[in-house]
Parts: C-alpha cells; sequence; structure tokens
C-alpha cells in the first residue's frame, strides 16, 4: 500500500500536505492508504486512471481526515470509458486500468468556500463506502460520463449547497443506498442538466436539507427543466425523506421541461417512504408515469402532493395525513392536480388537521379550495379512498372533464367545526361521474355542483 506519510505528508492538519499526497497518486502501487491524522491539502489530487492504473483511497476505517482549504474538489477521479454499460462496450485497455475506482472509510472536510469533497468525471463502476463529507460546497459531485455507481454507508453532512450533485452527467446504473445525507441547505441529491438512467435511491436517511434563506431547496431535487435534460427508470424507496419548511421548498421535487414535452422526466416509483414537513411534500411538474404508493406523506405546510401540468401519474395506496401528538402545532395537507391527465388516485386515506388549517406559530397559511383539488384536469380517476374531514370542503373540482369518482368516503369525523361542505364542483365540464360513495355526514350541504360541470350522480348515500 502507498502509505501516504512515506511520502512525506504529516497528518497534523496544518502541514500543506498536496505534494507528499500528489506524489503518493503518481509513484505509488495504486492503494491510496491514510492512517490516523488530519492531512491538509490546498489544491485538488488528481488521479487519472488511465495513467495511475486501478485506484483505492483508504482512511483506515475512518481515522484519517483530509482538509480541503483551496478551491476545487479534495480528489478528482477522471476516467475515459465512452461506452455504455454493455460489456462489449469496454475497451480492454479501460478495464484493465480503470475499473472499480474505490474509496472508502475517509473523512473530507472544506476549508474553502469553493471546496467539493469528491469530483468524479468519465468513471466506472466507482464505488464510494464509509466516507464523510462535511462543510463543502457540495460532498460529491458527478459529471461528464459515468456508469455502474455505488455510493453506500456514506455521510454527507452539513455541506453549503448539495449533498450529492450529478451535474452535466450521463449516468446508467446509480446505487444510493443506506446513507446519512442532511443538511445540505439547497438540495440533499441534486440531478441538472442530466441523462441518468436506471437510478435507485433507497434505504436512506434524508432530512433537514433545507434553509429559510433558500427559495426551492429539496431533500431530493431532479430537475429536467432543460433542454436535453432527462431522468428516467428510477425508484426512491423506504427513505425517510423530511425537512423544515422553507420558502417553495419541497421533500421530493421532479420537475419536468414543459408540459408539451413532459416525456423527459418519468418512470419513476416513489414507495414506501416517510415523507414531510416541508411546504409541499411530494411536486411533480411535467412528469409522465410516475407511481406514487405506499407512502406516509404528511404534514406539507402547502401540499402533501402537487402534480401540475403531468400525465400517467398513479398515486396510491397512501396515508396523507397530519401528525395528530403536534395538537396545537398541526399543520393541514392536501391533494391538488392542476392541469393533469390521465391519471388515478386509489386506496388513500387523506385527513386533514382536526383544525381545518395550520395552527402552528408564525407558520404560513396557505390558500386552499379543498383537501383534494381538481383543476383544469381530465380522465382522472379518484377510488376506494377515505377523504375526512376536508376544510374548506372534502373534494373540490373546477373546469373538469372524464373524472371518475368511486366507492369513495368524503365525511367529517373529526372536524373541530362544521366546514363548507364536502363535495364542491364548480366551472364547466364533460361526462364526470360520482358513483357507489358514502358522502357524509356533515355540518354543511353535502353537495355544491355548477348546473354547468357535467357531472352524474349515481348510487351514492349522502347524508
Amino acid at each position: 500500500m502507498s502509505n501516504v506519510q512515506r511520502f512525506g505528508a504529516v497528518a497534523d492538519g496544518k502541514t500543506d500536505a498536496t505534494d507528499a499526497i500528489q506524489h503518493a497518486v503518481t509513484a505509488g502501487d495504486g492503494i491510496l492508504n491514510f492512517p490516523r491524522g488530519e492531512y491538509l491539502i490546498s489544491r485538488p489530487i488528481e488521479i487519472l486512471l488511465d495513467e495511475c492504473d486501478r485506484t483505492a483511497i483508504d482512511g483506515l476505517g475512518g481515522t484519517a481526515k483530509v482538509i480541503m482549504a483551496g478551491p476545487g474538489p479534495a480528489f478528482h477521479l477522471v476516467g475515459t470509458h465512452q461506452g455504455t454499460a454493455d460489456p462489449g462496450s469496454f475497451e480492454e485497455r479501460v478495464w484493465q486500468r480503470q475499473r472499480l475506482p474505490t474509496v472508502c472509510n475517509i473523512e473530507i472536510e472544506g476549508r474553502h468556500e469553493q471546496a467539493t469533497g469528491l469530483l468524479l468525471e468519465g468513471v466506472m463502476q466507482p464505488t464510494l463506502q464509509g466516507v464523510l463529507c462535511r462543510r463543502l460546497l457540495d460532498g460529491i459531485r458527478l459529471t461528464g460520463r459515468c456508469r455502474n455507481v455505488i455510493l453506500s454507508t456514506c455521510h454527507i453532512y452539513e455541506n453549503r449547497r448539495y449533498g450529492i450533485f450529478f451535474d452535466r452527467l450521463n449516468l446508467h446504473q446509480a446505487n444510493i443506498s443506506a446513507s446519512h445525507i442532511s443538511y445540505n441547505p439547497v438540495a440533499g441529491i441534486c440531478i441538472r442538466e442530466s441523462e441518468v438512467r436506471n437510478l435507485q435511491i433507497t434505504g436512506n436517511d434524508i432530512e433537514y436539507n433545507y434553509s429559510p434563506n433558500v427559495d426551492g431547496s429539496a431533500d431530493v431535487l431532479i430537475d429536467c427543466s432543460t433542454a436535453g435534460s432527462t431522468v428516467r427508470e428510477a425508484t426512491i424507496c423506504s427513505n425517510t425523506i423530511q425537512a423544515r419548511f422553507s420558502p417553495n421548498g419541497a421533500n421530493i421535487r421532479i420537475r419536468g421541461l414543459s408540459p408539451e414535452q413532459n416525456q423527459n422526466a418519468g418512470m419513476i416509483t416513489i414507495s414506501g417512504n416517510l415523507i414531510g414537513s416541508q411546504q409541499v411534500g411530494v411536486h411533480l411538474v411535467a412528469c409522465r408515469g410516475v407511481v406514487v404508493t405506499g407512502n406516509v406523506i404528511y404534514s406539507g405546510h402547502d401540499r402533501n402532493l402537487l402534480v401540475e401540468s403531468s400525465r400517467n401519474i398513479v398515486v396510491g395506496p397512501n396515508g396523507f395525513d397530519h401528525n395528530p401528538g403536534y395538537n396545537t402545532k398541526e399543520i393541514c395537507t392536501g391533494i391538488r392536480l392542476v392541469d393533469t391527465v390521465n391519471s388515478q388516485i386509489s386506496g388513500c386515506v387523506i385527513q386533514d388537521a382536526s383544525a381545518g388549517k395550520t395552527t402552528v406559530e408564525n407558520s404560513q397559511a396557505f390558500p386552499r379550495l379543498g383537501l383534494v383539488e381538481l383543476i383544469r384536469s381530465s380522465r382522472i380517476g379518484i377510488s376506494g379512498c377515505h377523504v375526512l374531514d376536508g376544510a374548506p370542503c372534502g373534494i373540490y373540482a373546477e373546469d373538469c372533464s372524464d373524472i371518475l369518482l368511486s366507492g369513495t368516503t368524503v365525511a367529517e369525523v373529526e372536524a373541530e367545526s362544521p366546514r363548507n361542505g364536502l363535495i364542491r364542483w364548480k366551472g364547466i365540464g364533460l361526462r364526470n361521474l360520482i358513483t357507489g360513495c358514502h358522502i357524509g355526514p356533515s355540518g354543511a350541504p353535502a353537495l355544491e355542483i355548477a348546473a354547468q360541470a357535467g357531472v352524474m350522480l349515481q348510487a351514492n348515500l349522502v347524508e
């Protein structure tokens, strides 16, 4: 192993060890070994995999810390693979010299406002395990063309912008698992201007990636709003994803290019997560083919689920709820679909706070028309749900067509005071059907349906 101290690196956290570590990279045996201590560097350690051959960075069980006191990444790993993940696309030299660059059991801390932890570029099969990135601009950044990325059991904590940043990245096959990704104020995981396929974000604790001074922060941000960006074939599964309120913030935000070109963000499953306490829990914009199921989504200051200009969205079963243990510190919940088509909500329990409003001191009150809102949407099915204690009503629809509301209970069961009815349907629409539903009891008129809304009532129990 290439013990960096044998190349002259001093582990006192004060002496500049940059040249010694770079020498260990170029003249060593490929295993960059950091014994216990703190290593100060002032510029990036460049690891050109085609020149350095197979490479690993090891901090001896996490006892070593690298302090980046200059701009740029502490470690910059550069590969040359230009193929896909298909075995036939690998050049033999690339396979022999560049496969599986590994970084494990090491802490990287920033001492410069532009310092980054790791930058991976053009690499294939990079494997990061037991890495702690703290007080950096970005913890881990990937760019260029990468394949088969594994990041597990890491701590990406208290950085100044992004925890994990996919930046103008062409990537197929990535697993982010069993990690803590927290206190990164713009986003815990951010994907921008990238082409990504086969992404799994699984079994992580992704929390408190927010700032009251950042507009639009998110725990998980997938932004495909620029031409050429695309993220498809992704899973966000079995994570705890929660934060605090930030302006226009979301726990999960997925944004496509436009309603007319909403093919570039989709084929995504959001399943089995605990999601809550931001302005919006899950926010989908210009998406196609997103499934949201098996989650508990709670205490969204604005909405628990907000879907805009999207299609082929499947929701349910989920629990959309508030935290009853908060009592007077309740946050309202809600689901809102706007300009959305060909979608389904089924098997969900959707229950508002008993006060019907946000009662947290100094919390902003967001306007709302109903607990479930459908605005200018069509071919939407709502079936087998419980819509309870909605304020100002349970279900509100406006200018909608081809809506099927079936087998659903809409009632007031724990509301502190009567609301403004249970179902309100306004505007102009066609071929809307409410069938087989239990509507009531309610302390206010159960139904308020405009004559031009195109709604037919069939075999409902109305109390």
